[in-house]
């Protein structure tokens, strides 16, 4: 049996005192973040909201298999938020759906969570009326049944069955009246529960994961007081991935005590805020770089690279990379390089084939 058969479904319960120590630290660390951003600049503050909303799209979709292009997101995001960016590009509408979706839920945090706001989102999500080649119900609560299905055709395996459509509408009131309702439970708490609640009902025919994210970001918003994000839960999931499904059909196919969720859940939450520290120093370190370097004249090309540098680039910087990247000559990319070189922005690494350059620390 699932959960949501059990009798008294959906009456879940857990260990608060199991629970105490994790949610402290968790909810220290959410002010201590806080009072980080607020010391910072504006413009900081700006790239730090953009970067992370962007990382938060583009991972809540990953994990359904479904791949964002990550400046279609960013430009769409700013357009959106009225940040100015350069190289802002055209943009698809159903990259545009998404993030309408997400800053829905994140700006508009403090609004009730109905079926109409929840149909407008999948409507968002799904604007042709297709999940890939196939057609599917939009903006409405699905027909009917949903499995949670992997395997080779033949060889399939059930990990999940959801709610018959026939209770969905009894399912969904019962839901939102309590998100809407319940004031009682901590914030973070409330926002584990609306996860596992929602994503085990799977109400539409697609989209059901990136909306749960979407209500837990809406929810986490709530508990931080602030529309503006500086953590992201979907990037921490997308890396957990298969701990993530793991402890949610555990918890699909065990007691109404989901502590063992929680417990989970708030650790991620936690592992999720660490990698804020990660973006706010590349964020920073950005900053300085082009403050120390503001009257230093660089080409369209090395500004593309610096840019490349400076978020991490992987791997050694070669000129066939830079060839390759700036769809230049290797002779046009070593003239490049060897500029940068005199102006101490790079450093020669190796020697022969093993030449390689580095920006400067």
């Amino acid at each position: 049996m699932y959960i949501h058969e059990l009798t008294n479904w959906p009456n879940l319960y857990w260990n608060t005192k199991n629970l105490t120590k994790k949610l402290g630290e968790v909810r220290y660390r959410q002010g201590k973040i806080l009072g980080q951003m607020s010391a910072l600049g504006f413009n900081l503050k700006e790239e730090t909201i953009l970067q992370t909303l962007t990382l938060d799209v583009t991972k809540s979709s990953e994990i359904e298999g479904v791949y964002l292009d990550n400046e279609q997101v960013r430009s769409s995001i700013a357009k959106r938020l009225g940040i100015e960016i350069a190289g802002a590009i055209q943009t698809e509408r159903h990259v545009d759906g998404v993030v309408e979706m997400m800053l829905d839920a994140i700006q508009q945090y403090q609004q009730p969570l109905s079926a109409e706001r929840l149909n407008n989102w999948h409507g968002s999500l799904f604007p042709s009326g297709r999940s890939g080649l196939y057609k599917i119900k939009v903006a409405g609560l699905r027909d009917g049944p949903m499995q949670v299905v992997s395997g080779a055709m033949g060889k399939e395996k059930i990990h999940f069955e959801a709610p018959s459509a026939e209770k969905l509408l009894i399912e969904m009131t019962r839901f939102t009246n309590w998100l809407n309702n319940e004031q009682n439970l901590d914030p973070v708490i409330k926002a584990a529960l609306a996860h596992l609640w929602f994503v085990t009902i799977h109400p539409f025919d697609d989209g059901n994961g990136r909306m749960t994210r979407a209500i837990t970001d809406m929810l986490l918003a709530r508990a931080d007081q602030t529309e503006n994000r500086f953590y992201s839960m979907s990037a921490q999931i997308q890396k957990d991935r298969n701990q993530y499904y793991e402890i949610l059909e555990k918890t699909q196919k065990g007691s109404l005590d989901v502590t063992a969720w929680l417990n989970w859940f708030l650790d991620c939450l936690y592992r999720a805020m660490d990698s804020t520290d990660i973006i706010l120093d590349a964020i920073r370190t950005r900053a300085l770089f082009w403050e120390v370097n503001r009257n230093t004249t660089f080409n369209i090309r090395q500004q593309e690279i610096l840019d490349l540098l400076l978020d991490g680039f992987f791997g050694n910087l070669t000129v066939s990379k830079w060839s390759k990247i700036t769809k230049a000559s290797k002779d046009t990319a070593l003239r490049d390089i060897q500029d940068l070189v005199k102006k101490n922005i790079l450093v020669q690494q190796g020697a022969g084939r093993s030449t390689n350059y580095q920006l400067i620390n």
